[in-house]
């Protein structure tokens, strides 16, 4: 038989419970992605879904501006493998707009040197400047294959 305390509660269990759910919120954290402020996710890649969506931290992200192709158009894969390779290993940090499409958030990734996931893609040929939602910020790194690349009617400005 266990003596109860005062209270009917056993001695030393109440202190543990409540030791134990003051480091509840340490434990939690370290599972949540660091958001540096309330618009910017950092952390590494889970998943690419294709050349334009990539998982960070558990944060589906639709890389704002740029236009890929889908992974069943000519040169989809490619331009999903191509993200793969560029966000391999790295920490990225995601200035996200606050606008959603579908289940992603919208936003802009940069390696930790500052580099632009999306313009680097479209500086190797396989994603396109989306000018509607760029404001022209991709249109400097095009190349003669990224040229070739459908533009997307979402991306022709109204």
């Amino acid at each position: 038989m266990v003596a109860t305390g005062a209270g009917g509660s056993v001695p030393g269990r109440r202190w543990r419970y409540h030791f134990a759910m003051s480091r509840a919120p340490v434990l939690l954290a370290a599972n949540v992605p660091l958001l540096a402020s309330a618009e910017t996710l950092i952390g590494r890649t889970d998943h690419v879904r294709d050349g334009d969506t990539l998982v960070v931290s558990g944060v589906p992200i639709r890389l704002q501006g740029l236009a890929a192709p889908e992974l069943g158009e000519k040169w989809g894969r490619a331009s999903r493998d191509a993200m793969q390779r560029i966000v391999a290993g790295e920490r990225l940090h995601c200035d996200l707009t606050g606008e959603r499409s579908y289940d992603r958030s919208i936003g802009v990734c940069r390696l930790d040197d500052g580099r632009d996931i999306a313009a680097i893609l479209v500086g190797q040929g396989l994603g396109r400047d989306c000018p509607r939602y760029s404001a022209g910020r991709y249109a400097q790194h095009e190349t003669e294959r990224s040229e070739t690349l459908p533009l997307p009617k979402y991306c022709r400005p109204r």
